[in-house]
């Protein structure tokens, strides 16, 4: 069996430069099963679907992938691992001021929920469809995601005594937020993704305990 070439972004690690979104890192077949997915749903696409999606025969498709279900979970780790490296890439932007790294680790939430609104859609909608083992692996990836929004919340208050003490449920609040975004954002918009970002990292500063500080 041989897999697609996972896209640079995807495989090299962290982005240079986290605000930035080119073309989706997903290699053909899986850009093709995130459309039908988006549209259909995991469970009511077929194999035979996914097979026309990617321009291949249905045995072309199995060369590559061994199973629906190994294609969904191969889509979603690409998808958390773009995230999670993003993520690490906002934080490492922000230095050694706990306020700055907050803000980058929710603005790159932000950007990707505007700029890969269908990878975000399948990931937080498909991982049900996952057996535990699948699941396991990918939920692993958005957790440590979530743990990167929470420690940022934490150093912020050992500097301001303002910034609330339940870090966890505040940065399950904030991702919530941001994952809502995928679902109205469009590119013509009457707001600029710059004009979102700034509005809502107010949001988000103000749902911590920060506003105003730094």
């Amino acid at each position: 069996m041989s897999h697609d070439v996972i896209g640079q972004d995807a495989s090299a690690g962290q982005p240079t430069d986290w605000r930035s979104y080119g073309p989706s890192p997903l290699p053909k077949i899986l850009r093709g099963a995130l459309g039908a997915f988006a549209e259909h749903g995991y469970q009511a696409t077929s194999i035979r679907e996914l097979a026309t999606a990617a321009e291949l025969s249905v045995p072309g498709l199995y060369h590559h992938y061994q199973s629906k279900q190994e294609i969904l979970v191969s889509l979603l780790e690409i998808v958390y691992t773009e995230l999670l490296d993003r993520s690490r890439a906002a934080l490492a932007s922000g230095g050694d001021d706990p306020l700055a790294r907050f803000d980058a680790s929710v603005e790159s939430l932000l950007r990707f929920h505007m700029f890969r609104r269908a990878e975000a859609f399948v990931a937080s909608t498909e991982l049900r469809s996952l057996i535990p083992e699948n699941r396991s692996r990918c939920v692993a990836l958005r957790d440590e995601q979530q743990e990167i929004l929470a420690t940022t919340i934490c150093d912020a208050r050992k500097v301001y005594d303002t910034v609330t003490e339940h870090a966890g449920d505040a940065a399950r609040a904030l991702s919530t937020m941001c994952v809502g975004v995928a679902t109205w954002y469009r590119e013509d918009g009457p707001l600029s993704p710059d004009e979102i970002v700034k509005r809502y990292l107010g949001f988000a500063r103000g749902l911590i305990g920060a506003a105003g500080q730094g």
